[in-house]
C-alpha cells in the first residue's frame, strides 16, 4: 500500500489574545495618551483663545456704549487711580488693594466690557503668546486667558499709567505664560484694547519676593505695563516681573499683527504621532494575538514504493 506525505498544508489562524498581551496593549494605549495629552490640550486651548479673540475684534466694532466711549471713560477711570497694587504672599496669582475712594464713582467690572467678556488682546511675538485679558484674576478667570489686576490702570495707554497683567504657567492643559521667563529686553508686547493699538518694549526683567511691589506702581510722565507670571513652577513662591515701557508711534508690523484676529495654529503634530500609536498598537495587538495552526488544504499524493517490514499501513490522517 502506498505511504501519504503530504503534498503542502496551509495554516489556518485563529485569533486569541492572551491575557498578557490584552494587558500590554492596554499600557502602549495609556502610554501613548499620556503622552500626547499636554500638547493637545495646549492645542485645544489655544484654538479656544484664538475663537474668543476673533468674537472679540468682531464684537467690539458694534458694542455700545460704542470703543471710544468706553476707551474715554476707561480713561477717566486711570486719571483718578491711585492705589498700587499688593502682591499676596503664598498665592498664586497678585491682587489689587482697591483702596481708593476715586474708584467708588466707577464700576470696574463694566468699563471695557465687551459681550464675550474680554477687554483686550495681548500678543508677544517673541514667545507666541496671544490672549484675551479679561476683568480680575480669579482662579476661574485665568483658566480662561490672562487677568487684568484690579487696582492698576486698564490697559488703555497714556501718562502716568501702570497696567499690570496676569496668567498661568505650567498648565498642563494650556501655555499661557509658561514661556514667560524666556522674554530679553528689547522684545515687544503688544496690546488691542477696543481697536487700539499699543506697544511696548521690554526693557526689564526680574525674580521678585511676593511682598515687593515697588515696580508695579504708576510712575510720572511714563506708560508702562507689567506681565506677572509665578516661579518656581510648581513651587510659586516667586514672581516674575517683566515691564515695557509703550512705544510711539505703534510700529506698522503690530498694527498688521493686532489685524490678524485669530492667533495662528501650528500644524498638530501630536495628532499624526497619536493616530501612528494607534494603529502600530492595533495592528501588533492583531498580529501577536493570532494562533496559527498547520492543516492540511489538500489530500496527499502517495509515494511509490511498499511500506517496510512490519510496519503498518497508515490511514491517512495519521501522516499528520
Amino acid at each position: 500500500m502506498p505511504r501519504y506525505i503530504p503534498r503542502h498544508a496551509t495554516p489556518r489562524h485563529r485569533w486569541r489574545p492572551g491575557p498578557l498581551l490584552i494587558i500590554t496593549t492596554v499600557l502602549a494605549l495609556a502610554g501613548a495618551t499620556t503622552l500626547t495629552y499636554s500638547p493637545a490640550a495646549s492645542w485645544l486651548a489655544a484654538y479656544n483663545q484664538s475663537l474668543v479673540i476673533s468674537k472679540y475684534s468682531d464684537a467690539v466694532k458694534s458694542v455700545k456704549p460704542t470703543a471710544s466711549q468706553q476707551l474715554s471713560e476707561a480713561r477717566r477711570y486711570n486719571a483718578a487711580l491711585s492705589a498700587g497694587a499688593v502682591l499676596e504672599k503664598n498665592t498664586n496669582v497678585p491682587t489689587g488693594d482697591g483702596t481708593s475712594s476715586k474708584q467708588d464713582a466707577f464700576d470696574y467690572w463694566e468699563l471695557l466690557r465687551s459681550p464675550n467678556g474680554a477687554m483686550s488682546r495681548i500678543q508677544i511675538p517673541s514667545i507666541g503668546v496671544d490672549l484675551p485679558i479679561y476683568h480680575g484674576t480669579s482662579d476661574a478667570t485665568l483658566l480662561k486667558g490672562a487677568g487684568h489686576l484690579q487696582g492698576t490702570s486698564l490697559p488703555v495707554g497714556g501718562n502716568n499709567t501702570h497696567s499690570v497683567i496676569t496668567a498661568h504657567r505650567g498648565l498642563a492643559d494650556a501655555t499661557m505664560f509658561t514661556n514667560l521667563d524666556k522674554v530679553k529686553k528689547g522684545d515687544r508686547i503688544i496690546l488691542t484694547t477696543f481697536g487700539q493699538v499699543l506697544t511696548y518694549q521690554i526693557f526689564d526683567t526680574r525674580v521678585v519676593e511676593p511682598e515687593d511691589t515697588a515696580t508695579l506702581r504708576q510712575e510720572a510722565g511714563k506708560d508702562l505695563v507689567t506681565l506677572v507670571t509665578c516661579t518656581p513652577l510648581g513651587i510659586n513662591t516667586h514672581r516674575i516681573l517683566v515691564t515695557g515701557q509703550r512705544i510711539l508711534p505703534t510700529p506698522p508690523k503690530d498694527l498688521e499683527a493686532a489685524k490678524k484676529t485669530a492667533a495662528t495654529l501650528e500644524f498638530p503634530w501630536w495628532m499624526v504621532l497619536y493616530v501612528t500609536a494607534l494603529v502600530l498598537i492595533g495592528f501588533y495587538f492583531w498580529w501577536a494575538g493570532r494562533d496559527s495552526t498547520i492543516h492540511p488544504r489538500h489530500q496527499a499524493r502517495p509515494q511509490r514504493g511498499g511500506r517496510r517490514r512490519g510496519e503498518k499501513e497508515p490511514r491517512p490522517m495519521e501522516a499528520w
